[in-house]
């Protein structure tokens, strides 16, 4: 700090030295200062003293403003890319805060600078004017971050924008300014005002040009380069702030003035402190906020993608990746609107693989899959664009031809596709032949809806098979005599309920994490006089076309929670049993009431039965499906979501019903080693059981690979061929017997 002044003295020989015009003052103020040597006149036209005060730059304070100009420059960089990916009241929230942020520290900026500069006079701030200067800098902080918010700045709007910034900033600045009082009215040299502003103008344009050019080129996330910006705007504010300075003038009239040391460093310190807390949270939040959005979008196109993906599949059949019933059926309602519309017809063809279930009995499942999927792809191939192959179950497969054709070009169309079925395919090094049983129904002659047209096409195809293999059909109405065959098999269903010709097979559900068995499926099968023991897909459609199901479905639960007391008495006291429901038992008003007699006959613990329902079957009626499954949850039996991912797999019922766990399809895992698809759609199934507390059961696990990835995707258990076959009751006891004493999961060895 120091004191400088200019003296001269007028008598003989010596020259007046003239003062400017600004440094003229009035003779009250004329006073010799104390210590000043007899007889010397000091500069002016009096004789009388007067200082023109000058002062030093704290270099600390000095520094300590330019890393806070530097530091609110970058975080204005950061406030704006937040700004700019939000939207509503979230933007008006980062608007404002931002603004704050900023705008305190470009004026923590000026206000360090200011105390900085250190004088022999003591210098007070007025409270109203120092904080209307803050407000300033707020505001302009505010128009500045809302102008690089915008869309698009144009070369004259960032002109006008940039202006009009600089202005606001140079008047934040004199304004504070204003705030000091002092012995003394600040003068001011016009020329460094002016050039003041001109660098606050220039360098707030320069910074809305750099931050619409780091937006515009996707670098807003580049450090070295917000860094670099940064600086420069923090030097072109400092430079705006020191230029203002230096335009001031402190002249100080000695009339009885008592000079003194003034030192507001610890002001300043405070001030800086206080500020770069301000910009440092504000920063802090700016990146957490933009890490989370970025995760946050992260986790919502995985979800979206995998909600797309998972919409796709209840659409299509999970083998085969054609169109299911569901889709199937709406695409047929689409040729009977349009056929209306232009009086036109369409055709239906059912297809059936002729002797499938030896290729499965004696080659395997996976063997049984791949020639169906060679198929589909037979089926696609030959028809059109505008044509639908679907597959509707087993190795049952529906193509529709929109187009308006005679019977003869119908007829040679069915002639091309099963010739191309025909033909030799190679599976597994194997070379097989399959041939197709194709009937067909034209609209509007063999029916006007979707069912009728589908049910003329399958007795039609009845009709082909039952005169060899490879054979094409039209129907007619001689065929009803196939709804013979079909009454028969209802009287025989309805004679084996009676007479309990049915068996319960037990296929059991394998903890990954412990190797042992924590339930088993109930799998039933006909034991029929006549023709052995026949699967489900043999008799379970017909008995839910006829209603049968529901008689079935309760021996079914009544047998299963009989047996599973057996077990428990034989030493298995945890071991659940899991029976599937089917959509008439579910809607059923007297399942939970069955359930609960079931259990009391048996004299099972609730908690030790578990019912699987697929998607759909919840779907048709979420608020029914919603109550009846509260009334089994509440009495304490397990529910489970069986073959998930091949229905509707929405998200929002699996937060919105009350379920124990996840069963994933067997079609995602027999590919979950080769397919990359496969294998995203179950780790992401398992993520979201898991955030949901819910279990994951992977079906169909038929391989040490599959197995082995499971564990790496944390899935709970897992069923299948690789464990054990559906097992009858007897034989179930022995395998877990086995498996107890092994403590692992034992391969079984038929795993046809």
């Amino acid at each position: 700090m120091h004191v400088s002044f200019r003296a001269g003295r007028d008598g003989p020989g010596r020259k007046r030295h003239v003062p400017p015009a600004w440094m003229a003052f009035s003779e009250r103020d004329r006073a010799v200062p104390e210590g000043n040597n007899p007889g010397e006149e000091v500069w002016g036209f009096f004789p009388e003293t007067i200082l023109n005060v000058s002062g030093s730059y704290n270099l600390w304070l000095v520094s300590l403003s330019v890393f806070i100009a530097v530091t609110a420059a970058y975080t204005s960089f950061s406030f704006a890319s937040r700004i700019t990916s939000t939207s509503g009241k979230v933007r008006l929230l980062w608007l404002g805060g931002g603004a704050v942020a900023m705008g305190a520290g470009i004026w923590s900026m000026h206000f360090i600078g200011m105390l900085a500069y250190r004088m022999s006079f003591s210098v007070h701030y007025d409270v109203r004017i120092t904080v209307l200067s803050l407000l300033m800098a707020i505001l302009v902080s505010g128009f500045a971050l809302r102008m690089t918010s915008l869309p698009r700045i144009g070369p004259a709007s960032l002109l006008v924008a940039g202006t009009l910034m600089g202005l606001g900033i140079g008047a934040m600045h004199y304004t504070g300014m204003m705030a000091m009082k002092m012995p003394m009215s600040i003068r001011y040299d016009p020329f460094l005002v002016f050039l003041s502003i001109l660098i606050a103008v220039s360098a707030s344009t320069a910074a809305l040009w750099v931050v619409s050019t780091l937006r515009s080129d996707g670098a807003i996330a580049d450090l070295p380069k917000k860094f670099l910006s940064a600086l420069i705007m923090g030097a072109a504010i400092s430079g705006m702030h020191y230029t203002g300075m230096a335009a001031a003038r402190f002249p100080l009239k000695m009339s009885g003035t008592s000079l003194q040391n003034s030192s507001d460093a610890w002001l300043a310190v405070t001030i800086g402190l206080a500020s770069f807390m301000i910009l440092a949270i504000g920063l802090i939040l700016s990146l957490v906020d933009s890490h989370l959005a970025t995760r946050t979008a992260g986790l919502v196109g995985s979800l979206k993608a995998a909600n797309e993906k998972l919409h796709y599949l209840a659409l299509h059949d999970g083998l085969t990746r054609l169109p299911n019933r569901t889709l199937l059926e709406d695409r047929v309602d689409q040729a009977i609107r349009h056929a209306r519309s232009g009086d036109g017809t369409f055709s239906v063809f059912f297809l059936d693989v002729d002797r499938f279930k030896p290729i499965n009995d004696s080659l395997g499942h996976s063997t049984g899959d791949k020639v169906l999927q060679q198929m589909a792809s037979r089926l696609s191939a030959t028809v059109g664009p505008e044509d639908t192959v679907a597959r509707i179950g087993g190795d049952e497969f529906v193509i529709v031809f929109p187009e308006k054709k005679d019977p003869g070009k119908v007829h040679e169309i069915a002639r091309r596709i099963r010739d191309c079925v025909a033909e030799s395919m190679e599976v597994d090094g194997q070379s097989l032949s399959v041939t197709t049983s194709i009937g067909i129904s034209l609209f509007p002659h063999d029916g006007t809806t979707f069912r009728t047209l589908l049910a003329s096409a399958d007795s039609a195809m009845y009709y082909a098979k039952s005169k060899g293999p490879g054979q094409i059909q039209f129907y007619s109405g001689e065929m009803n005599d196939s709804a013979a065959l079909r009454i028969e098999m209802e009287n025989d269903l309805r004679r084996g309920i009676e007479k309990e010709e049915f068996v319960l097979y037990y296929q059991p559900k394998v903890s990954l994490a412990t190797g042992e068995v924590e339930s088993v499926e109930a799998l039933v099968r006909w034991k029929h006089p006549e023709k052995g023991i026949l699967p489900p897909h043999y008799f379970i459609p017909r008995a839910e076309e006829t209603g049968l199901i529901i008689p079935l479905g309760r021996w079914i639960m009544d047998r299963a929670c009989r047996e599973a007391v057996i077990w428990h008495q034989a030493g298995f006291p945890r071991l659940r049993v899991a029976v599937n429901l089917s959509a008439l038992q579910f809607i059923n008003q007297d399942l939970v009431r069955e359930i609960l007699t079931a259990l009391e006959r048996s004299g099972l613990s609730p908690e030790c039965l578990e019912l699987e329902i697929t998607e759909s079957l919840l779907m048709q009626d979420p608020d029914a499906a919603m109550r009846t499954l509260s009334g089994i949850r509440e009495k304490g039996v397990h529910v489970a979501i069986d073959d998930f991912g091949t229905g509707y797999s929405s998200f929002s019922y699996l937060k919105k019903f009350p379920l124990d766990r996840l069963k994933i399809d067997r079609s995602f895992i027999t590919d979950i080693c080769d397919n990359p698809n496969d294998a995203a759609i179950v780790r992401t199934i398992i993520t979201l059981g898991h955030n949901l507390n819910l279990k994951v059961i992977a079906e169909g696990v038929e391989s040490q690979a599959q197995l082995e990835m499971l564990k790496t995707m944390e899935c709970d258990a897992y069923q299948g061929f690789y464990n054990s076959r559906p097992l009858p009751p007897g034989e179930l006891a022995e395998r877990l017997k086995e498996m107890r004493i092994l403590k692992t999961p034992l391969p079984d060895e038929d795993t046809t």
